[in-house]
């Protein structure tokens, strides 16, 4: 049966790769755990991230919303994010989510490098 997610997987074009290496190890300090000459996994902590160079190609969108990051400051998080450059298009609010149990948490949203739409959420 399934134990969990194991990687998600996007694909980018040959001048994106190293925008996205940037963005994900330098910006977010994820690592590398492994790479090969048309892509690279990227350890998030507790799932990969699996980029693939699919040469010169178009962007689209599919029916996965976006990836959530989890985080102890999302705060912290958002002004690396800005600093590098990178459009947050929700800004860090706390939310609570009126369900049994309550729901609390803090979260924001960026376009990460190849307009991926990430968030980082924080648990309360």
């Amino acid at each position: 049966m399934v134990k969990g997610i194991h990687h998600i997987s996007m694909k980018c074009n040959i001048g994106e790769i190293a925008r996205v290496k940037d963005f994900y190890i330098n910006v977010l300090g994820m690592s590398i755990c492994r790479e090969w000459p048309e892509g690279m996994m990227i350890d998030s902590g507790n799932g990969l991230i699996e980029v693939f160079v699919t040469g010169n190609g178009e962007h689209r969108k599919g029916s996965i919303r976006h990836i959530a990051f989890a985080t102890e400051d999302v705060d912290n998080v958002i002004d690396k994010v800005k600093k590098a450059g990178y459009e947050v298009f929700i800004e860090p609010n706390d939310k609570v989510i009126n369900s049994s149990p309550e729901y609390q948490f803090r979260m924001a949203f960026c376009f990460g490098p190849l307009g991926e739409e990430i968030e980082f959420f924080d648990e309360k």
